[in-house]
This record gives C-alpha cells, sequence and structure tokens, in this order.
C-alpha cells in the first residue's frame, strides 16, 4: 500500500483545522493557528505533513525541524516549552478491519520517516504521540524505541455527586468545605497569564528545574488559536491571588496544562483542590467528557492527582538517533 505524503503550504488554516479536528489522537496544539506559535517560540520550521491514499486522508503528523550547529533534528513538539502530546493524528480508519488499519497505519507512518529522511536528513528525532494513541509498532520498525509515559484521565460525565463520590474522603471534604472560605475563582484573560506562569517559574526555579515557558508564548497561543483553547484560571483568596490553572480544551478533552503547583504561601485552604474542582466543571459545562490531568509520572504529585479517582492512561515517546544524533538526545531530555 501507498500513502502519498505532503506538506499542508498550499492548505489554508481553516482546511488543516477541519483535518485535525475529525482526526483522532489530535489535541489542541495541532490546530494550525498553535503550530505556527509553537515554531515561532522554538526557532524552528514546521512542517504539517498529511498522509493520502489516493483523495482520501487518513493522517496528519506536524513535525518540527530545528539545527543544533551542525546536527538536524526532527521534533513533534520541539523541547523547552513544556507542550505535552503532538505526533500523528489518524482519519477515516474506525470502518476498517484490524488487518487493513494495520496497513494503511504503517503504511502513513512509514511514508512520514521516508519523506523526513529525505527532505530533512536529521540525525535525530524526537516524537510524542497524545494519549491512547494504539499502535506504535510502525515506528519500532523503523528502527525507532518508543518508550511509554502516562497521564491520568477523569471522567467528568454524569451527576456531580457521582464524580465527587468517586473522590477521595480528602478531595470531597477540602472542595465541599472550600465553601465556607472567601475565595473566588475566575476564567480570566491574559492579565491571569503572567501571574500563573511566573508562579510555575518560581516553584520550578525552588527545586532547580529548568523551566523555560514564557507568558509571551503562552498568550501568544491565547490570542492566536480559536477562542477558548487556553482558558486561564486563577483562584483568589481574601481578594489576593493564590494559585491558577492553564487549561486547554479540545474536543471532547479537558486538560491541566500548566499550573496547579504549590501555593507561594502557607495557606489553610485547599487552593489546588478547588482549582481543579472548577476547571473540571467547566469542561463538564461545554460538553467535554475527559479531564486530562497531565502526566502520571511523578511519585510525589502522583499522591495528590490519583485522588480524583482517575484512569492510568498511556503515550508513548518516539526516539530515533544517529552517532551524532545522540548529542541533541542529550539535549532534548534535558530541556524537554
Amino acid at each position: 500500500m501507498t500513502i502519498d505524503i505532503t506538506n499542508a503550504d498550499d492548505m489554508t488554516p481553516a482546511e488543516w483545522n477541519a483535518l485535525a479536528e475529525r482526526a483522532r489522537y489530535t489535541d489542541a496544539m495541532h490546530q494550525w493557528e498553535a503550530l505556527a506559535v509553537i515554531a515561532r517560540h522554538a526557532d524552528s520550521t514546521v512542517h504539517r505533513l498529511i498522509g493520502y491514499k489516493g483523495q482520501e486522508p487518513v493522517g496528519v503528523f506536524p513535525v518540527f525541524e530545528r539545527r543544533y550547529g551542525p546536527i538536524t533534528a526532527v521534533f513533534s513538539p520541539p523541547p523547552g516549552l513544556r507542550i505535552v502530546y503532538l505526533g500523528p493524528g489518524l482519519l477515516n480508519m474506525d470502518k476498517l478491519t484490524q488487518r487493513k488499519t494495520e496497513r494503511r497505519q504503517r503504511a502513513f507512518i512509514d511514508g512520514v520517516l521516508e519523506w523526513i529522511d529525505e527532505r530533512i536528513g536529521p540525525s535525530y528525532i524526537h516524537a510524542r504521540t497524545t494519549p491512547g494513541y494504539p499502535d506504535v509498532r510502525p515506528f519500532t520498525w523503523n528502527d525507532c524505541t518508543a518508550s511509554p509515559s502516562y497521564t491520568y484521565h477523569v471522567d467528568i460525565t454524569g451527576p456531580e455527586s457521582v464524580l465527587l463520590d468517586r473522590f477521595s474522603r480528602d478531595a470531597r471534604t477540602n472542595i465541599r468545605d472550600a465553601a465556607a472560605a472567601d475565595y473566588d475563582i475566575d476564567e480570566r484573560g491574559p492579565e491571569a497569564i503572567d501571574r500563573i506562569v511566573e508562579q510555575v517559574r518560581s516553584r520550578y526555579a525552588a527545586q532547580d528545574v529548568p523551566y523555560d515557558v514564557t507568558p509571551s508564548f503562552v498568550r501568544d497561543l491565547y490570542e492566536q488559536t480559536p477562542d477558548g483553547t487556553i482558558r486561564p484560571f486563577t483562584c483568589r483568596l481574601d481578594g489576593s491571588f493564590v494559585g491558577g490553572i492553564l487549561a486547554v480544551e479540545f474536543g471532547d478533552t479537558i486538560a491541566r496544562w500548566q499550573g496547579g503547583v504549590k501555593p507561594d504561601a502557607d495557606r489553610d485552604f485547599p487552593v489546588n483542590d478547588v482549582l481543579d474542582w472548577e476547571v473540571l466543571c467547566a469542561g463538564r459545562e461545554i460538553g467535554c467528557t475527559t479531564y486530562d490531568l497531565v502526566g502520571a509520572n511523578t511519585p510525589r504529585i502522583n499522591r495528590y492527582k490519583s485522588k480524583f479517582g482517575p484512569k492510568l492512561t498511556p503515550f508513548y515517546g518516539i526516539e530515533r538517533a544517529s552517532l551524532l544524533g545522540s548529542l541533541a538526545a542529550r539535549m532534548y531530555k534535558h530541556r524537554k
């Protein structure tokens, strides 16, 4: 089976976004506008690749080309901006038999990697799928390694009372008892982004962890992606800012992208429990069915996230490196 791979240079943003929205295993960062913002802030060139079987699209796969001196690398997503997922999305495969699905998916991945090798010739390739991506074998059959990572997904359908009953006892108590406090949680505009990003930066600095996300990057995403994609939630207690979460909404999922860190000052108030609950409820109001807690790979943080009754969901890191590319691999792992 032959799948033709083309770059979407002659496609309009609306046409690309329509494919990204129809595809399975895509998220908000697959949108045309998000890819343009990411490319600019990652100092890289984006290639929006599409696979066709005849006239029928079978997949989308945005990749970023970046040079490090003599080394050319391809990423999906690029490092440094804390973009969690990207990688391939699949189209028009739901009604196929397992055999035909596997053949078509393999031909699509084969074609993308061949396009990358012929047009870019990288020494290093790294991609990261969205949660639930079903089959990474085509990558391993092309000399890539595939390593699992995990996130937590919370089913947010059904009555609120049933949802709360799935939470741990302390989470239920914290959310219910918070009503007695003088707090306010609002979804705000770009003015909230700086506060949230700087709070996260301060928290990471205290742990000596690199954090390269900038307010200007997040504001660009907020302003240039479709309305409602980037949603800044802030919590104020007695009128003062105490915490926030930058949520990302796409399709049936609302995701906890940045924020939700330990508050700057010790307070006898469950800031993050209440923030997560309000973000989750905001997603429910617009018809989302899943709250992605974004990450389940750190034992200390997992103890907090697991109290919301989530389901452990895998995603995959895909890597291929030449001897020269191993240098780029070390740089990537330091700044991802």
